[in-house]
């Protein structure tokens, strides 16, 4: 059975993707589910950080179910499958919580680009990285060319979509694409969650706003989210709603 699974282990959210069969390739109703669980997720205050992980050993996940996708006309590929999985990846990236992608086992296509869009990885010695996307006659679509260039050389990325080669768990710890290398990539992934106990979330927030505003990751909705942040604990937004509500004209103060 393939599904995508959301538990919790206290405060911190577990995403866990399963797909026995196919080495936990991602499926549109798997998406589906991870793009509700994320809406979930963000909207839990008590929830203080997500791992994103793979069932099993052998795979975190090896990208997107070929059956399914190929089956799509070009138009329902593009307009559908590359779009919707790309709108759900991006969800993951601009959570506002802190995530882990603790990579159990080989990361594919979508599933290297479902780690890349986790704040730092874990990954056990064992997996390996690729984008074999062109084996199949097409390219990255989920974030591949894009998202992961900010996060490995320009030249490593194009030995994986150019050149079919596999990146080990080694040379990725070298380009700093993961934080460790660990055989129980899950636990250590939440060590470091457990980890965010003695820090400030509000703090946390703002902060990956931040970064994602310098590094480009929705630059806008960072600014803005930064300059709410700015303006909503302020007088002057009380006294602008509580006017409104009052119909009356408002008495700024500049406080």
């Amino acid at each position: 059975m393939s599904a995508v699974t959301l538990s919790y282990d206290r405060s911190i959210a577990v995403l866990t993707v399963s797909n026995a069969a196919k080495l936990n390739a991602l499926t549109m109703a798997m998406l589906d589910s991870l793009d509700q669980h994320l809406i979930q997720i963000d909207r839990s205050p008590q929830t203080r950080a997500v791992i994103v992980t793979g069932a099993g050993d052998k795979a975190f996940c090896c990208g997107a179910d070929i059956a399914e996708w190929g089956a799509l006309s070009p138009a329902e590929f593009a307009r559908g499958w590359v779009r919707d999985g790309h709108r759900i990846f991006d969800r993951l990236a601009r959570l506002s919580k802190p995530t882990i992608g603790a990579l159990n086992g080989h990361a594919f296509g979508g599933g290297l680009e479902l780690a890349a869009a986790c704040d730092i990885r874990v990954i056990t010695p064992r997996a390996t990285l690729a984008l074999p996307e062109a084996k199949v006659g097409i390219v990255p679509g989920w974030s591949g060319t894009q998202r992961l260039m900010r996060l490995l050389p320009e030249p490593v990325a194009k030995e994986m979509a150019l050149f079919g080669r596999r990146i080990s768990a080694e040379r990725a710890a070298q380009f700093g694409f993961v934080a460790e290398v660990a055989d129980d990539a899950l636990g250590v992934a939440k060590q470091m969650a457990e980890g965010l106990a003695d820090i400030s979330p509000r703090a946390n927030e703002i902060a990956k706003a931040m970064i994602h505003g310098a590094v480009g990751e929705d630059r806008g909705a960072a600014i803005e989210t930064l300059g709410a942040a700015a303006a909503g604990p302020s007088e002057d937004r009380q006294e602008g709603v509580d006017a409104f509500l009052g119909k009356r004209s408002p008495k700024f103060t500049g406080q």
